[in-house]
């Protein structure tokens, strides 16, 4: 068999061709299949914030499940509490570090926690009945409430109007909320206590801090008013049990998973033009099977205009509020996503999943109001 013989002008020689310069890393192919492919654009991606990188992870802390995770109020730093009844404490940005684990924090699963409105302190309430006050500068516990007597599901707070007292709700699976003075010298008796009547997934205040919204598994929203100390009226749209409420930055419109999957945004205003007070019903967070109280929250740096809610296909879904459009579906977990915070300043979201990790992603910023 004879080779092939050589080209004539080669002249014996091997001739390398030199690679193509890759494109910089901040650089990103764009194509859409509804043009011509031969249109394809190359544009630099713009950074919307002061993240290390545009996907950061938070792992390594939690040997249990993350069942919740939120910013404290100025951003820089993110709490999140779990199965294996520890608190873990983060840097937002770069290094990143987790300077603080509070390992045994209760002697069960801390269910939620939430920082304080103005002073050093976080709440957290546990399947062990109780209601814990810690200091995150000392990780030292200033109070220990045996606050209910099943389980503790949610907890929120509020700076009650014109008091300057900070006020916390806590819901329980003995059926009742009750209300508690927060701060260094709160005392250990309820300020007051509503009987729902039936367990108790989800609480959240309103805006003026006189009224109480309580998701139960009756799949109803109560809405209870602290100054007259009952129920005022109620939402009813749901057909399951909500596993969260979360509060608009305006004040104007309440979010509401559920476990049928759907998630109401519900016009909580004085006089709102729905009779049923339902504004939007959003879909594409599946609740799975597994009935976890996923957490869902609104943006804040373009005053709620987009909400988002974790989902048992791992991902976490943000919609455009007004239009009911999914904007996003983000990846990145490995497990149902129980929770999810946006940053109070810039476009950035926070998830907790099952999985024990949390990630921090930078979104597009939008447009402020």
């Amino acid at each position: 068999m004879s080779k092939r013989p050589s080209s004539p002008n080669a002249g014996g020689t091997l001739i390398k061709r030199a690679k193509a310069t890759p494109p910089p890393s901040t650089q990103i192919a764009i194509s859409s299949a509804n043009e011509d492919r031969n249109k394809g654009l190359i544009r630099t991606v713009a950074r919307t914030s002061n993240l290390d990188a545009p996907i950061v992870s938070l792992a390594g802390a939690h040997a249990g499940e993350i069942l919740s995770c939120r910013f404290d109020p100025t951003g820089q730093n993110v709490a999140a509490c779990s199965t294996d009844r520890g608190i873990s404490l983060w840097r937002t940005y770069a290094p990143n570090t987790n300077y603080g684990l509070l390992s045994s924090h209760a002697k069960a699963p801390i269910l939620d926690l939430q920082w304080s409105l103005f002073s050093s302190l976080i709440y957290s309430v546990a399947a062990d009945h109780t209601l814990s006050m810690t200091d995150v500068t000392t990780g030292q516990k200033v109070k220990k409430i045996r606050a209910h007597r099943e389980i503790i599901n949610a907890i929120d707070r509020t700076m009650a109007s014109g008091s300057g007292t900070e006020l916390l709700a806590t819901g329980s699976d003995d059926g009742t909320v009750k209300i508690w003075e927060g701060g260094d010298d709160a005392g250990k008796q309820a300020v007051a206590t509503f009987d729902v009547g039936c367990p108790v997934t989800s609480v959240c205040w309103s805006a003026d801090g006189n009224s109480v919204y309580i998701g139960a598994i009756d799949n109803e929203v109560h809405i209870y008013d602290l100054r007259k100390s009952e129920q005022v009226s109620t939402l009813l749209g749901h057909v399951d049990t909500p596993t969260s409420l979360a509060l608009s930055p305006n004040g104007n419109f309440l979010l509401s998973p559920s476990f049928s999957s759907q998630t109401i945004v519900w016009d909580v205003r004085p006089f709102s033009p729905s009779s049923s007070r339902i504004h939007r019903v959003l879909q594409g967070a599946p609740a799975g099977f597994e009935h976890t109280l996923l957490r869902g929250a609104w943006s804040k740096d373009d005053g709620g205009k987009r909400a988002a809610v974790g989902g048992a296909d791992r991902m976490v879904c943000i919609w455009d509020v007004d239009s009911g459009r999914i904007l996003y579906k983000l990846p990145g977990h490995k497990g149902t996503v129980t929770s999810v915070d946006f940053h109070p300043k810039e476009p950035i979201i926070l998830t907790g999943s099952k999985d024990g990790t949390m990630l921090l992603g930078e979104i597009e910023a939008g447009l402020s109001v």
